[in-house]
C-alpha cells in the first residue's frame, strides 16, 4: 500500500464535462492520513480470497453481467434476447462472472494480474473487510488520482498522452465499433501496467472504474470539509476512474473529477476496485 500524507487538496472542478454527474464546483477538502492500494484488486488476489472463503459474488448469484457486445463470441451473442434500450451495446449476459468476464465460454487464466470485474460495491465491500482494509472515500480516491497535483484532468496532467507516451487504458477508434487498441490492450490491461504516479498509484484513470464507500449525491457545496465521507443513505453508490471502454468522443469521464454510480448489487466487465485503510500493519498477508 501507498501512505497517503493528510493535507487539504481541492476536490471537483470548477470546469465540469458533465455537470449533471455532480463534478463541481470545486472545494477544499482536509484529509488525515491514510493507505491506499498501488493498484486495483486483480484476479490473482481475489481468486485468493475465494479460495479461502468459499465467497460467491453477487453476479455468479444473479447468474449473468453486463458485458460489451464486441467482446462477445458469435455463440455467446447468438443466444442474447435482450439489451439496455439506451445502450444496445451493453448486454447482459447469462455465465459472465469475475472467473468469465466474457461469458461462459471465456476464463482468466492468462489474465491473473488483470482487476478482477464483475464484482459489485458489497463484493468488494467484502474482500475489504476480509483484508482488515475498506474502500476508499470519494475524497480519499480523488486525492490519490490528483497525486498532489491541482485541477488536472489526469494524474500526471492534462496531456493525454504526453511525449507520445499512453499512459493509461482507454478506448482507441469509434466506440463501440472497435477497439483500436492502440494503447497495448483491447479490454482489461494488467494492474501493473503503465507508470506510477506522483504518490505511487498505478491505474487511476482508466482500465476499470473503482468502487468508493460514498452514496451519490450531486449537489455539493463550495464550503472546506474535513474528511467527507458522503451522504448517510442512497440508492446509488459512487465509482470513480472510468474504464477502457472511455474516450474524449464517449464517456470522457476517465479523469480525477468525473464520476458516475451504480447501484450496490450492480456488476459489469468495466467495474472493479481497489482498497484502503487507515493501519496497513493490520492487512491479511495473502498466503
Amino acid at each position: 500500500m501507498v501512505k497517503i500524507k493528510g493535507g487539504s487538496y481541492f476536490m471537483g472542478t470548477n470546469e465540469p464535462v458533465f455537470v449533471a454527474d455532480g463534478e463541481g464546483p470545486a472545494r477544499q477538502i482536509k484529509l488525515d492520513t491514510f493507505h491506499m492500494d498501488v493498484h486495483e484488486v486483480s484476479n490473482e488476489q481475489f481468486e485468493t480470497f475465494v479460495n479461502k472463503t468459499g465467497f460467491l459474488t453477487e453476479a455468479e448469484k444473479f447468474g449473468n453481467s453486463f458485458v460489451l457486445e464486441s467482446l462477445l463470441s458469435n455463440e455467446v451473442k447468438g443466444k442474447i434476447t435482450q439489451a439496455v434500450a439506451a445502450a444496445p451495446w451493453w448486454l447482459p449476459v447469462e455465465g459472465a462472472d469475475w472467473k468469465h468476464p466474457e461469458g461462459p465460454d471465456s476464463s482468466i487464466r492468462n489474465r491473473m494480474h488483470h482487476p478482477v470485474v464483475h464484482v459489485s460495491w458489497n463484493d468488494a465491500v467484502a474482500y475489504c473487510a476480509w483484508k482488515n482494509k475498506r474502500l476508499p472515500t470519494e475524497a480519499e480516491w480523488e486525492r490519490g488520482c490528483r497525486g498532489g497535483l491541482e485541477d488536472r484532468h489526469y494524474p500526471w496532467g492534462n496531456k493525454l498522452t504526453p511525449n507520445g507516451m499512453h499512459r493509461m487504458n482507454i478506448w482507441q477508434g469509434s466506440f463501440p465499433n472497435g477497439d483500436t487498441g492502440e494503447d497495448g490492450f483491447k479490454g482489461t490491461a494488467p494492474v501493473t501496467q503503465y507508470p506510477i504516479n506522483k504518490f505511487g498509484l498505478k491505474n487511476m484513470v482508466g482500465n476499470v472504474w473503482e468502487w468508493t464507500s460514498d452514496w451519490w449525491n450531486i449537489n455539493h457545496g463550495p464550503s472546506p470539509q474535513t474528511n467527507p465521507l458522503g451522504p448517510s443513505s442512497g440508492t446509488d453508490k459512487v465509482k470513480k476512474g472510468g474504464s477502457f471502454m472511455c474516450n474524449q468522443k464517449f464517456c470522457f469521464r476517465h479523469r480525477c473529477a468525473a464520476r458516475s454510480q451504480n447501484t450496490p448489487d450492480s456488476s459489469a466487465i468495466n467495474l472493479g476496485f481497489r482498497c484502503a485503510s487507515d493501519n496497513p500493519s493490520k492487512e491479511r498477508q495473502d498466503l
